[in-house]
C-alpha cells in the first residue's frame, strides 16, 4: 500500500486490543462480525494481488488469528478456489470468535457440497508439502511474547522454504508487533493485511524484510472509537508534512531564513561537511557558514561558492563564527582527534540550537553532559549503543525503548536512524518509513544533518516539526533519486539534487 493510504496513528498491540474491545462494546458489533470483516478484507487482497490463483494453503494457529484464516478458507471455497487448510490446533480447542469461525466454516461446507469438495483439512506434520499457488499465514497474531518454538517454528520455516507468495494476516507470524523484532523466526510475506490499528512494529526494526507490501483496513470502526484510545506513535510522511513548510513572503530576505554553521571536515573527510552544507543550502537556509581544515577551502569554493567557508587550524578562531549564527551543525567529518575534540567542546559552550551527528555523537558519548532542550541528536544504532552504554543488539531489539531512553538521558530531539527511522521529542514520538536500501551508503547522514540545520534556522517553520520534516524529506528525496539511478547506484549527492524537485511547490 502507498504510504498515503496508511493512517498516521500507530499503536502497540495492547492499544489495538483496546480498540477491538471498545469497538465491540460501542458500535455495537460482535467479535465474530469483526473477524468476518477482517477475513473478507484479506480475501479481497488475495483476489487483487493474485487474480489467477486456483489454490490456497491456509495455515491456522489456535487463536483469533487462526479464526481469520478459517473465514478466508470459507470465502475461498465459495469462490471456487481449492483450499488446503492446515491446522496447528485442535478445532475443539478454539475459543470465542475463533470457535464461532470454526462453526461457521462447518455449516458452510454442510450447506454447500461444491465448497466441501474444494476444502481439505489437515493437521500439521513434519515434511508437509506445500503445493498451492499462494500461502495464507494465520498462525500467530499480536499476542506472541517469546520466541517461536516447536511445530509453529517448523511451519514458518516450511512456508519460507516453499518459495510461494505469502499473505500474512494482521502481522507476519513471529514478528513482534510492538518492536519489529523477529522472535526466533518469522514468516517472510509478500503482503501483510493489518486491521483497525496499524501496529508500530510493522514499520521499523527487522519488519521491512518480512512485511512486504503493507495493506490496511479499518473494518468500518468509526473515528469515535479511535478517539477513546491513545496511540503510541505518529507516522510522519512527506505527503503529510510538506505543507508545514510555508510559501515564502514576497518581501522575504535572507535574515528570515537564518544563519547555519557547519563544523567538520578533518583531514580526508572534507566531503562529509561539504554535503551537509550543500543540503542546508538546498533546503533554503539564508546564509551558510562552514569551519573546516584550511586545505579544503579551495575545493569548497569551487564546488559551492554560496557557502562562506573558513579554514581553521587554530580552533579558537571558531568562536566569532559560533556567536554570529542561529544554528550549529557539528559532526560531519569532524574526526575524534584533538582538532575535532576542541571544535566540539567550543560548540557545546554556546547555548544555541544544534544538530549533533557522526563523530560529535561519539565524542558526546565520552562526556558527562546535562540534557538540553535545543539540540537534535541523530544516531544510527551503533552510535545509539555508545550513547546508552549498551550493545547494538540491545538497541535493535527495542528501538522504541532505546530512543525514549536516549531522549530521557539527553533531552532535546533524538533521531534513531535505520529502516523505519524513529524521532523522539519531549512531547511526541514519530516513525518515518520512507526511503530505500540505496541509502545504505556513505554521506547519507551528513545530508540529513544539513537538512536539519537548514530547516531549524528558518523562523517560519515550527521547531516541533523540523525533525519529522527533515527525515521525511530525506527519505522521499532518496526515493525520487532512486527512480533515476536505482538503489545500487544511489549516492548522497543524488539525494541532495532531488531535494529541489520536492520543494518546488513551496
Amino acid at each position: 500500500m502507498n504510504n498515503k493510504m496508511l493512517p498516521d496513528k500507530l499503536y502497540t498491540a495492547e492499544q489495538v486490543r483496546d480498540l477491538d474491545r471498545i469497538a465491540i462494546e460501542s458500535i455495537p458489533v460482535d467479535g465474530f462480525e469483526l473477524m468476518k470483516r477482517a477475513g473478507r478484507a484479506a480475501f479481497r487482497v488475495l483476489l487483487r494481488q493474485w487474480p489467477h490463483m486456483t489454490s490456497l494453503s491456509v495455515f491456522c494457529g489456535g487463536g483469533n488469528n487462526g479464526g481469520d484464516g478459517l473465514v478466508i478458507a470459507g470465502l475461498a471455497v465459495q469462490k471456487g478456489i481449492v483450499v488446503d487448510l492446515v491446522l496447528l490446533a485442535e478445532p475443539n480447542d478454539y475459543k470465542r470468535e475463533a470457535a464461532s469461525a470454526w462453526l461457521w466454516l462447518k455449516q458452510l461446507i454442510e450447506k454447500e457440497p461444491e465448497a466441501k469438495e474444494l476444502l481439505t483439512i489437515n493437521a500439521w506434520r513434519s515434511g508437509y508439502e506445500i503445493t498451492a499457488d499462494v500461502i495464507v499465514d494465520c498462525l500467530l497474531g499480536t499476542g506472541l511474547m517469546g520466541d517461536v518454538r516447536g511445530s509453529y517454528a517448523e511451519v514458518i520455516k516450511a512456508i519460507n522454504h516453499a518459495e510461494k507468495p505469502v499473505l500474512a494476516v494482521d502481522i507476519p507470524s513471529g514478528l513482534c508487533s510492538d518492536t519489529g523484532r523477529v522472535l526466533g523466526c518469522a514468516v517472510s510475506a509478500a503482503h501483510t493485511m493489518t486491521f483497525i490499528g496499524v501496529k508500530q512494529g510493522l514499520l521499523t526494526g527487522e519488519a521491512p524484510n518480512y512485511v512486504g507490501q503493507l495493506d490496511y483496513d479499518g473494518l468500518g470502526v468509526p473515528e469515535s472509537v479511535f478517539n477513546q484510545v491513545n496511540y503510541n506513535c505518529l507516522r510522519a510522511d512527506w505527503s503529510l508534512l510538506k505543507s508545514a513548510i510555508p510559501r515564502r513572503s514576497r518581501t522575504a530576505h535572507k535574515g528570515v531564513f537564518g544563519r547555519v554553521l557547519i563544523i567538520g571536515g578533518d583531514h580526508g573527510m572534507a566531503g562529509a561537511a561539504l554535503m551537509a552544507a550543500d543540503a542546508a543550502c538546498r533546503v533554503g537556509a539564508g546564509l551558510i557558514y562552514a569551519a573546516t581544515r584550511p586545505e579544503h577551502v579551495p575545493g569548497w569554493l569551487a564546488h559551492r561558492p554560496e557557502v562562506m567557508v573558513k579554514g581553521l587550524d587554530i580552533t579558537q578562531h571558531v568562536e566569532a563564527m559560533l556567536e554570529s549564527v542561529d544554528v550549529i551543525v557539528v559532526g560531519p567529518g569532524l574526526g575524534q582527534k584533538a582538532w575535532g575534540q576542541q571544535l566540539f567542546q567550543k560548540a557545546l559552550l554556546v547555548n544555541k540550537p544544534m544538530v549533533i551527528d557522526a563523530d560529535a555523537l561519539n565524542l558526546l558519548a565520552q562526556k558527562e553532559v546535562a540534557p538540553r532542550d535545543n539540540w537534535v541528536l541523530t544516531p544510527h544504532p551503533g552510535e545509539a549503543a555508545r550513547l546508552l552504554g549498551c550493545t547494538i543488539e540491545e538497541v535493535e531489539q527495542d528501538r522504541f525503548g532505546a530512543i525514549c531512553l536516549l531522549q530521557k538521558n539527553y533531552g532535546g530531539t533524538i533521531i534513531l536512524k535505520g529502516a523505519g527511522t524513529l524521532i523522539a521529542s519531549p512531547t511526541a514520538l514519530y516513525l518515518v518509513n520512507s526511503g530505500n536500501p540505496g541509502m545504505a551508503s556513505g554521506g547519507m547522514g551528513d545530508v540529513l544533518s544539513g537538512l536539519l540545520g537548514g530547516l531549524l534556522a528558518q523562523k517560519e517553520i515550527l521547531n516541533s516539526v523540523v525533525a519529522p520534516i527533515a527525515v521525511a524529506l530525506h527519505g522521499e528525496a532518496a526515493n525520487l533519486a532512486s527512480e533515476k539511478v536505482g538503489e545500487y547506484s544511489l549516492l548522497a549527492s543524488d539525494v541532495i539534487n532531488a531535494v529541489p524537485e520536492l520543494l518546488k511547490e513551496n
